[in-house]
């Protein structure tokens, strides 16, 4: 199997998420021993935001940093784990919001495709991007 981050390139869905982790030098991270969680938001999640957000925040790498490590969970959350939950806290320090009453909502993202393996953890793949408090 392959880390997340090859995962994620393969999947040919998350060119501007692999980009950000890119610029924000979180790839070596995210090839690291892990465990991780990664709700990933796919090309189209990144396509929702305003028009100029996503070149602005390539150019802002602390807040790249803070959005993208936002979207991490330390350990391995399966699905199967994260419809018993109400919230995580992420790598960033705040918590996301997780409601399973109709689907899994992670803050106002809906996961698309749960439980995408890696070798050093799982993806989560969601249809919007989340954005800290």
């Amino acid at each position: 199997m392959a880390d997340i981050i090859d995962t994620a390139v393969k999947a040919g869905s998350f060119g501007t998420l692999v980009a950000a982790i890119k610029a924000a030098n979180l790839v070596d991270t995210l090839k690291g021993a892990g465990p991780f969680t990664v709700f990933a938001p796919t090309d189209e999640a990144f396509a929702k935001l305003p028009a100029g957000t996503v070149d602005a925040l390539l150019k802002d790498v602390p807040k790249l940093t803070k959005i993208l490590t936002y979207h991490v969970v330390s350990g391995k959350v399966m699905a199967s784990d994260v419809v018993k939950l109400k919230s995580a806290t992420t790598v960033e320090g705040t918590d996301v919001k997780i409601d399973a009453s109709n689907g899994v909502k992670i803050n106002d993202a809906t996961v698309a495709t749960p439980d995408v393996a890696a070798d050093n953890g799982v993806i989560h793949v969601i249809d919007t991007v989340l954005i800290p408090a």
